[in-house]
């Protein structure tokens, strides 16, 4: 039978390429394997070929990575264990789960990350999806096979960060192959740099650029600049998880260590003056809106922000340095006090597009909505759990990416 996946394929995903390992046939052939049974056993049915091999090249790089403790998963795992109190995000862990280990639910979440990032169509499916909890069964089953055969090559290429030094100018070639493989390449990280991706050859400069010279330049400056993974770190966060086991310090603020405050936004020194102290604001209405600009922040009397004179139920919100952020069509989905717009029925369908379409709400809005519980009926499509703050907090990170922790 002609394999599924070609070497190409499965090299590509290994932290030497373009160099080759001896035992690089091995793990070629436990992807292949995991692509068939996949495609024979009628796992996945429902999604497209190339997903399905997506799938069998992922595990088989979780597997290389469990087997070598190489630092990829373990800092995933940790790092979730840090921000949200659990081993994973969605699923309920129990005695049966072995950090660092081999383990069903860590098989479960890749095939659904790994789906749902790659998909057009299919974004948004529930965590909890049946389909893909029988692969993950069956395909743990395989992975476990693997997994205690004393037989089982150990992957060479793996280790490819032991050793290294962050800071050391001797191996910064090296570090920044590894840094290059991690966003690109890896198993973990690059399903979740797939929009932003799309969105950059959507670019009509880089559409158009034949040479694909500023298609490598605005991936170099992705790469230093842009979060990616399925918990939206940004390189050197994950650089330092995995190298040095911990986070990297946190970097200092602009005017961080002056005497004295930054001085306060104009607009919010208004705005908190016309609220009475409150940094938040909902309007049904654009003439609603354009009302408050005129009478509180002392804006123009005429049409403000006319290009938001098509959309409804907007919020505004105020920080102390930055300024006033405007979204629209979300009101409905908040449940804070003092929102007289929050509509039940209309967030328990759309509150959800708040945590995964990018753009729709500004990333220090959507923070402050979490910090406080404010979106209670947020859920996938056809689930009947409603997600935690801490798995809405995963859900935006993971979908959101820089829309979401950028700033």
């Amino acid at each position: 039978m002609k394999d599924l996946i070609s070497k190409e394929q499965f090299l590509l995903r290994q932290p030497a390429y373009p160099q080759t390992t001896l035992t690089d046939p091995y793990y070629y052939r436990v992807a292949n394997r995991l692509a068939s049974i996949i495609a024979n056993e009628g796992l996945l049915r429902g999604w497209p070929e190339q997903l399905q091999v997506r799938v069998a090249l992922g595990l088989t790089g979780y597997l290389q990575d469990i087997l070598t403790d190489a630092g990829l998963w373990r800092s995933f795992t940790a790092e979730c264990r840090v921000l949200y109190g659990s081993w994973l995000p969605y699923y309920a862990i129990d005695d049966d789960y072995i950090p660092h280990e081999l383990n069903e639910l860590d098989v479960r979440f890749l095939i659904w990350y790994t789906l749902c990032m790659n998909s057009d169509d299919r974004r948004l499916t529930d965590p909890a999806d049946q389909e893909i909890a029988a692969a993950s069964r069956r395909l743990h089953a395989e992975l476990d096979n693997i997994y205690e055969d004393p037989d089982a090559p150990m992957p060479e290429d793996y280790h490819i960060s032991k050793g290294l030094e962050l800071n050391n100018p001797a191996e910064a070639d090296e570090v920044f192959h590894f840094g290059n493989w991690l966003f690109m390449h890896s198993y973990l990280l690059t399903p979740a740099y797939a929009m932003t991706i799309s969105e950059m050859m959507a670019s009509p400069a880089i559409r158009d650029d034949k040479s694909m010279e500023s298609l490598r330049k605005a991936l170099e400056e992705s790469m230093m600049e842009d979060p990616t993974g399925p918990l939206a770190l940004y390189l050197r966060e994950w650089l330092f998880l995995i190298i040095e086991g911990k986070m990297p310090p946190a970097p200092k603020m602009k005017g961080e260590g002056r005497e004295g405050e930054a001085p306060e936004h104009p607009y919010y020194t208004r705005f908190m003056s016309a609220t009475g102290g409150v940094p938040i604001r909902y309007f049904r209405t654009y003439d609603e809106l354009n009302r408050f600009f005129i009478d509180a922040l002392g804006w123009g009397n005429e049409e403000n922000l006319p290009q938001l004179k098509s959309h409804r139920d907007f919020v505004l919100l105020v920080n102390r340095e930055k300024g006033m952020l405007a979204a629209r069509d979300v009101a409905r989905c908040i449940n804070l006090p003092d929102n007289p717009y929050y509509d039940e029925s209309y967030a328990r369908n759309h509150a959800i597009d708040l945590l995964t379409v990018r753009g729709l709400c500004p990333g220090d809005l959507l923070r402050y909505v979490l910090e406080r519980n404010g979106l209670p009926d947020a859920a996938f499509p056809g689930s009947e759990h409603r997600l935690s703050v801490a798995d809405a907090d995963f859900t935006a990170r993971c979908y959101l990416q820089q829309y979401y922790r950028g700033d």
